[in-house]
């Protein structure tokens, strides 16, 4: 058996290291385990190794690279082909323990298996690689077969190397140096497959979180559930056009895969902080809903009225007895206030839906109705309308008043206050600000910090922009209608021209169309209608 000299010992020594700084570097497992079975070949001097994975449901060792220098095979790994052979089982039909694979066995008992000729062993199960052997006319003799497994004891692979060479090039067993070098690789293997796998299992408990989050909100209101996967849709979206910008004021802008994550996390995250706003507000569809909608008591007050006016009248004409007359003129009168009332039900109803601006005129008819006089059914005497449905029902904009709309815009201080509150790691700290900036304005007059375009990030400036025309044409809200797609670009367009939005991130939402991409793909038809680019506010073809 060849046995190593000081130098060849300083060299696999060397190799270790080397390959330590490595797997503590590498942030790719395909490259790091293609790089780790070059490595354990180089230092034994093997004609070819295999490293196996277990497979998820832990009943198979899954190939995942195969490389044979003598055969000229490369299988898996980075630069691999496909892999071909199928998985070895760690269990046979009965569920015990499959103890005639070597690699089965070294998986199960965490020992390494270190064969010197395989076709005088007895204790495996060769035939398969005999089969092998005879088909590709190679020669399989001296087996190592070494586990690698975690700090607390699971497997995480196996690593087998097959037919060391002495300097002559003849086939010779391994030694136990080579074993215990193949040993202390594997361990520091699995150390840092073990560190990439922790990583990506908190990553997707990370991402698990923040859907867990979304789904809160979405099975709270359906429709900011909707909202909170099309904004991140097409914040990414306009953020990869701005990425491959090559002129203009944006050309400078560039992403990585973890820019990409980072900033996606932030678009998904966006109003996280309406999981605290209550519901009768997010959803608010009309003026006077709170839990329900009030416009059913005020039409029950409208039906007081009405039957109050008709006893009334109807008292009158028994007092007046035969004067038919009279009669007749108390009769018109109830017709004529009946008429009044209706008109005025109708009236409150129309105001109750709310809309894109009320008439001053309007406002001060349902201040003049709120004066009437009704009795409830405690007998007292008051106004028909009270003081907060006379502020619901006088809005202006919309179905909210001044305090509902503090309770709504508090929801971006409070998803700040949220992500802000989570210790980031350094790829992701910037996601409370990206996600915190979107009801910002360029000119400083947005919420909550007042901003202005100079204070934010690129990536802030445009998620306000998916934000803003996400909610024009959302078809789903219950206090809105859809927009057309033109009247939304005319609005961003004005926006963009009165320090709203960045003017030349909405060039490029322009310029790339990803307005149509997103329009065709997640708006109903019936919204997209012609657009003519030269017509929009502040966008020059």
């Amino acid at each position: 058996m060849q046995e190593l000299n000081q130098t060849q010992i300083a060299q696999r020594l060397d190799q270790l290291t080397e390959l330590s700084v490595q797997l503590g570097s590498s942030h790719d497992t395909e490259t790091l385990l293609e790089r780790i079975l070059i490595v354990a070949k180089s230092m034994t001097n093997a004609d070819g190794g295999t490293l196996y994975r277990p497979s998820e449901d832990k009943r198979y060792l899954d190939f995942t690279i195969l490389i044979n220098d003598t055969l000229q095979t490369h299988q898996g790994g980075v630069n691999g082909a496909a892999i071909t052979a199928p998985g070895v089982p760690l269990f046979d039909d009965n569920g015990e323990k499959n103890l005639a694979s070597v690699a089965a066995y070294a998986a199960h008992f965490g020992l390494s298996v270190n064969i010197e000729d395989v076709y005088k062993a007895d204790v495996f199960n060769f035939s398969a690689m005999v089969k092998f052997d005879q088909l590709r006319h190679y020669h399989s003799q001296s087996f190592l077969t070494v586990p690698m497994s975690d700090h607390e004891g699971e497997l995480v692979g196996v690593l087998q190397l097959i037919n060391a060479k002495d300097d002559s090039g003849a086939i010779r067993a391994f030694s136990q140096t080579d074993q215990r070098f193949i040993e202390a690789l594997a361990a520091q293997a699995a150390v840092a497959l073990t560190h990439q796998r922790l990583i990506a299992q908190l990553e997707e408990l990370l991402e698990s979180l923040v859907n867990l989050i979304n789904i809160g909100i979405d099975e709270k209101s359906p429709y900011t559930g909707r909202h909170c996967q099309f904004v991140p849709e097409l914040t990414m979206m306009l953020a990869e056009a701005v990425h491959n910008a090559e002129t203009g004021p944006m050309a400078d802008f560039r992403m990585t895969d973890a820019d990409r994550k980072e900033l996606w996390l932030a678009g998904l995250l966006h109003d996280c902080g309406k999981i605290t706003t209550p519901v009768h507000v997010v959803d608010k569809a009309t003026k006077l809903e709170t839990i329900f909608d009030r416009i059913a008591l005020i039409d029950t007050r409208f039906e007081v009225l009405l039957r109050d006016a008709e006893i009334a009248a109807l008292k009158r004409q028994l007092a007046a007895g035969g004067d038919q007359a009279a009669v007749a003129a108390i009769g018109q009168e109830l017709a004529e206030l009946q008429a009044t009332l209706r008109a005025e039900r109708d009236f409150i109803r129309d105001a109750n839906v709310g809309g894109e601006g009320m008439q001053a005129a309007d406002q001060e008819r349902v201040r003049a109705i709120a004066q009437r006089r009704w009795t409830g059914p405690d007998g007292v005497e008051r106004d028909f309308l009270d003081a907060d449905e006379v502020m619901n029902l006088t809005i202006k904009f919309g179905t909210l008043t001044e305090p509902e709309r503090k309770v709504i815009n508090n929801h971006i201080s409070m998803s700040i206050r949220m992500l802000e509150a989570l210790p980031w790691p350094k790829h992701l700290k910037n996601v409370p600000e990206y996600a915190g900036g979107h009801h910002e304005r360029m000119d400083g007059k947005g919420y909550p910090r007042g901003l202005t375009k100079e204070q934010m990030s690129v990536q802030a400036r445009l998620m306000a922009i998916a934000d803003i025309f996400e909610a024009l044409t959302a078809r789903d809200r219950p206090y809105k209608k859809g927009k057309m797609l033109s009247e939304s670009l005319r609005i961003l367009g004005n926006f963009s021209l009165n320090g709203h939005i960045d003017p030349d991130l909405f060039d490029i939402f322009i310029r790339s169309k990803i307005y149509l991409e997103f329009a065709h793909k997640n708006m109903d038809e019936k919204q997209i209608d012609f657009i003519d680019e030269a017509q929009i506010p502040g966008y020059t073809p």
